[in-house]
């Protein structure tokens, strides 16, 4: 049997339904409802740490549009010379994202990955 998972959200709306004939829980629910509501609306700058991502993945993908050959992550980091001391974790951090969006595609050949810049 498969139950739904209910948000914080949900949980506060099920109990203002049971508790509706006391008029100060359902003023301190609604009131958390309202944080809720205000706290997922909230306009968020990006981290220092995603802004320093999105220039190494412009630097990946400006290293992958001149190469003529899809390229390892190891031939990524030595072309691109502020990945050079970038760990693997770090290296597949940053080129996921460009995947999954459709910028780079991702091959392999026995085993290994290989990148290139989709067309």
């Amino acid at each position: 049997m498969a139950t739904t998972k209910m948000t914080k959200r949900d949980m506060f709306v099920l109990l203002r339904d049971r508790v509706s004939d006391d008029a100060d829980l359902v003023a301190f629910i609604d009131h958390e409802i309202e944080l809720l509501n205000r706290k997922t609306t909230a306009e968020r700058k990006p981290t220092k740490t995603q802004l320093e991502n999105k220039v190494l993945q412009a630097e990946i993908i400006e290293f992958l549009t001149a190469a003529d050959t899809p390229k390892t992550i190891k031939e990524i980091q030595a072309g691109v010379e502020s990945l050079a001391e970038a760990s693997n974790q770090k290296m597949t951090h940053l080129l996921t994202p460009l995947v999954n969006d459709g910028t780079l595609i991702k091959t392999y050949e026995k085993k290994t990955p290989f990148f290139s810049v989709a067309q």
